[in-house]
């Protein structure tokens, strides 16, 4: 198998067994039964914030390597590089931090109408 494929089915298989327990439970819903709608919006936050935070290891991963190979190429310009570095890797979180306020708020939004 590839690199890429392997994690992904193992990725797969592990979302396919984490939502056995949501195919099992019955249809029991009425007009008045808002539950459906805050395990969406749960499900949304969650999913929001899981590809958000794996977006943003991602690209931090990213600019650490290509910060080290700049700086192993050019030693001299490393205090240049080690600050564009940390203000990149800053603004990379914040837009995680961003996310998770933004599934916070998808859940309390919600979570108060029913």
């Amino acid at each position: 198998m590839t690199k890429i494929l392997k994690p992904l089915m193992i990725l797969s298989l592990f979302l396919l067994l984490m939502s056995v327990p949501l195919l099992a439970q019955g249809q029991e819903t009425t007009d008045t039964d808002k539950a459906p709608l805050f395990k969406l919006a749960i499900i949304i936050g969650g999913a929001i914030i899981t590809l958000a935070a794996a977006a943003g290891a991602f690209c931090q991963a990213k600019a650490i390597s290509s910060a080290c190979e700049g700086i192993s190429r050019n030693p001299a310009s490393a205090p240049h590089i080690r600050f564009l570095l940390i203000f990149g890797l800053v603004l990379i979180e914040t837009l995680v931090i961003y996310a998770l306020l933004i599934s916070i708020i998808i859940l309390m939004v919600q979570w108060g109408k029913y």
